[in-house]
């Protein structure tokens, strides 16, 4: 599973389907949240042992972002850092508005001692999200932190206000720097399997989520009253427990992940600002740079209990915990871990496949998300981007369509705005996969400005590849086994998947 070099091409690849369009700078009278962000260098200890990371703020993962649909956020980032460093906004739509986008495709790197102000909005969005520092590994080192977009107040929500609204940032983690991360990369290896994993900058047992039973000697008292008349009660139906929100992103560089909470199910709400239908799973595949929502009632017995992230996919099976504390326990977690998926895709693809979108509940607007047929829009072009990791000058590299990227000396957006010329061609890479050799590049798609385009992920490796399309989100319509053709379409749910910014794209699939 490679994150680094695939998805970070798959950002450049996508954000520079160059639909050039003036620059906006009036939002209009929404309000604006303002924040100023320092980054810097600190120690971190999440596995054990000190270990430098990247910190905002001087916190580890960073401070959260909290906003309301079409806020415009003005984040100042002042690099204290003795390496360039940008950040990217996983999941925020950049309409128009791809110069802030925070990849070096489109952003020029705040260098060492200086400062950039990104002026963003969340314009008709809600969701989950995050984000990250996207150049040099930074991401390995921390640097990144939850964005969360709510609701406004007339737009209604499918589901009850819940007692409390927990982020859970999970993903992997490395001993090494990303300073000797890069370098492996740079001298044409594979990274190894990581060290381990983390919930919310921690490492195993190290954060704890609190939940509250509500009142639950009131309800044990009404209950034992009720059976002394003879009335028949359970105790789900009398005491049902509060019920929590938990927004879980994956934030690691190169394994899949499966969460779950022991003794508790949990019901499907949100995938990256597509409300779902409500599913109930008991544990839940979440890939690189990928985010959900789901809700969780505490309607246990009072203790703790184990929440679990394993890794996927791995040779070696990753496993870290954190706590879920009912407020009255006075028991610690203990027992086995509640057991999880390892290895097996198509358990993947199924649970991919039964993630829908709730087409009568309000997303961002009044209207409802059905109210939108993406399946009756014909594309007007079929772009099919094929990954592959092959040996250039005797270096793994990683390519699409036969392209491995490398960054130019002038950022693009840069370079097409001023029409500065040889920093790039327009169709210098393929529409359909090339099977030649695999050489180095800066590939570049032209594209019309609002065209529907249909994009296939084909993988003919043996890991799984996440495609996040930065600054945009998409309709993952299809996912199945084997070579895409034009039969495929048949199989395409054209009524009510998610729109969503990352997808997995699974082994031979």
């Amino acid at each position: 599973m490679r994150e680094k070099n695939n998805v970070h091409y798959s950002l450049m690849l996508t954000v520079t389907l160059v639909c050039v369009s003036t620059l906006q700078s009036v939002y209009g009278d929404n309000p604006y949240r303002y924040y100023t962000w320092k980054i810097t260098y600190g120690d971190i200890y999440p596995l054990g042992v000190k270990q430098q990371g990247i910190l905002i703020n001087g916190q580890f993962p960073g401070p959260q972002i909290d906003c309301v649909t079409n806020d415009n956020l003005i984040i100042s980032v002042y690099n204290y850092l003795n390496e360039p460093f940008l950040i990217s906004w996983n999941g925020i739509q950049q309409r128009r508005n791809s110069w802030q986008d925070g990849v070096y495709g489109t952003t020029c790197p705040i260098l060492p001692g200086k400062n950039f102000t990104y002026t963003l909005q969340a314009k008709d969005q809600i969701g989950s999200y995050f984000y990250f520092p996207s150049l040099g590994m930074h991401k390995a080192a921390g640097g990144y932190g939850a964005i969360r977009v709510y609701s406004r107040p007339r737009i209604p929500v499918p589901f009850a206000q819940p007692a409390q609204d927990f982020t859970v940032l999970a993903g992997d983690l490395y001993k090494r720097s990303h300073r000797q991360l890069k370098y492996i990369l740079d001298s044409g290896h594979d990274l190894p399997l990581p060290d381990g994993l983390i919930i919310n900058g921690r490492g195993w047992n190290g954060y704890t989520f609190t939940v509250n039973q509500g009142n639950l000697l009131t309800c044990l008292v009404t209950k034992f009253l009720l059976l002394l008349c003879f009335i028949f009660v359970t105790f789900s139906t009398q005491c049902a427990g509060k019920t929590y929100r938990f927004r879980i992103s994956n934030v690691g560089i190169a394994t899949s992940i499966n969460f779950r909470i022991q003794g508790h199910t949990m019901k499907l709400v949100e995938v990256e600002g597509s409300h779902t239908l409500q599913t109930t799973y008991t544990s839940l595949d979440i890939h690189l740079g990928q985010s959900y929502s789901v809700l969780v009632t505490a309607n246990q017995p009072p203790k703790d209990y184990y929440v679990v992230v394993s890794s996927r996919f791995t040779r070696r099976v990753l496993t870290t915990t954190a706590v879920l504390h009912y407020s009255n326990s006075w028991t610690k977690v203990s027992g086995p871990l509640p057991g999880g998926p390892t290895t097996q895709i198509n358990w993947s693809i199924y649970q991919a496949r039964s993630i829908r979108w709730n087409l009568t509940a309000s997303g961002p607007r009044p209207n409802p998300q059905g109210s939108y047929h993406y399946g009756l829009i014909k594309p007007s072009r079929t772009i099919m981007l094929a990954n592959s990791a092959p040996y250039i000058n005797g270096k793994q590299r990683y390519a699409v369509n036969s392209v491995s990227y490398t960054d130019p000396e002038t950022p693009l957006k840069l370079a097409d705005y001023f029409n500065i010329g040889g920093v790039y061609n327009l169709g210098s890479i393929s529409d359909q996969p090339y099977n030649g050799n695999a050489y180095i590049g800066t590939p570049v798609m032209a594209a019309n400005f609002r065209s529907y385009i249909e994009i296939i992920f084909q993988n003919w490796e043996n890991t799984v590849q996440s495609w996040h399309i930065d600054g945009y989100s998409f309709f993952v319509v299809g996912m199945d086994g084997g070579q895409w053709t034009p039969a495929s379409r048949s199989r395409y749910n054209l009524r009510d998947t998610v729109a969503r910014c990352t997808t997995q794209v699974c082994p031979n699939t």
